[in-house]
């Protein structure tokens, strides 16, 4: 048998995304498609799970599933009653009943959820956003901050409660403390973010009357000299004569666009190259704003820096910037 549980799960979870997806056609004003939509949808959701979420369902005859979102969420309703202690459940409920418009169940529901659930991070950030979200001025509470900085000593590491907090401390006024909140950010964004966060940093500490906080003039890391050969096992000859060698530095587990590049002729081979800023081809990620990089070679048939079929990588290597020696390279 499918578990009730489940299946008021699948069907709110449907509809729910149905909603977000569907809302242009309430926003135009056509609200019976929208609805018929948003039902449809969540009833397809039961089913599909009842189909594929347990072999057992094959054999089963299918309950009948929640016909709109405010039956599914009676639903969920009368499942918590019988299980109060699903923390999960009722942070669904949160969510529902926000989709619904209905911010002061929404904010009832996820205090029950923090209730059971208490050091469970995304949790209390998403508690806190709701109980702003139900503030005629959109303000962070003194609970939502309570929660909001227990989920920061919780994890530390927290980008989103950090960024919510200084927010809650500039509605109370509070833009010195706000500034050093962000501040304390900014080693673990990525550049693109953090540029737009020092300009939140700018703003509240000329609110506070502070001068605003340096920014180095000069890049951590102006160039990295790197050597780049072909090892033993590989043939220059052997090898299409109009190929392209690429010498690229990547963010550490980040996209695999690079923040610096160069493109030489495979008969160049050996390499001497420095790749810095100017290598840049995105002007929001540059070398010198990272802490560390990844450094690699390509040789590239098609002459795409893209990786190809065919191509010769060769082994990645991790640098810390500043970097004052030579990486090398060896494909």
């Amino acid at each position: 048998m499918v578990s009730a549980w489940m299946q008021v799960i699948a069907g709110l979870c449907a509809a729910v995304v149905a909603m977000v997806v569907l809302w242009p056609l309430r926003r135009s004003g056509r609200r019976g498609p929208f609805l018929a939509a948003v039902i449809a949808l969540g009833v397809a959701g039961v089913a599909l799970y009842m189909l594929v979420g347990t072999p057992k369902a094959m054999d089963a005859v299918a309950e009948p599933g929640p016909a709109s979102l405010e039956q599914g969420v009676r639903e969920l309703e009368a499942a918590l009653a019988r299980e109060p202690q699903r923390a999960d459940g009722w942070a669904l409920l949160g969510r529902s009943e926000l989709a619904l418009g209905n911010t002061e169940k929404a904010n009832q529901a996820f205090a029950r959820a923090v209730g059971l659930a208490p050091d469970e991070v995304p949790l209390l950030v998403e508690a806190a956003q709701a109980r702003a979200q139900a503030d005629p001025s959109k303000r962070f509470d003194d609970v939502a901050l309570q929660w909001l900085r227990h989920a920061q000593q919780v994890d530390p590491s927290s980008e989103r409660a950090g960024w919510l907090i200084g927010i809650a401390q500039r509605q109370r006024g509070q833009d010195a403390e706000a500034a050093a909140t962000w501040e304390a950010l900014l080693p673990r964004l990525e550049p693109a973010a953090a540029n737009a966060l020092r300009e939140q940093i700018a703003v509240a500490r000329s609110k506070a009357g502070d001068s605003p906080a340096p920014v180095p003039a000069e890049p951590r890391a102006k160039a990295l000299n790197i050597s780049v050969t072909l090892g033993k096992g590989i043939d220059k000859a052997t090898l299409p004569a109009d190929a392209t060698v690429f010498v690229i530095a990547r963010m550490p587990n980040g996209p695999p666009m690079p923040v610096a590049v160069q493109k030489h002729r495979l008969a160049d081979l050996p390499l001497q190259v420095t790749l810095g800023d100017g290598d840049s081809p995105m002007p929001t990620a540059k070398l010198s704003w990272l802490e560390e990089v990844e450094v690699f070679a390509r040789i590239s048939a098609s002459g795409q820096a893209n990786r190809q079929e065919g191509d010769i990588d060769s082994p990645v290597v991790r640098v810390k910037l500043p970097h004052d020696g030579r990486v090398e390279i060896t494909l």
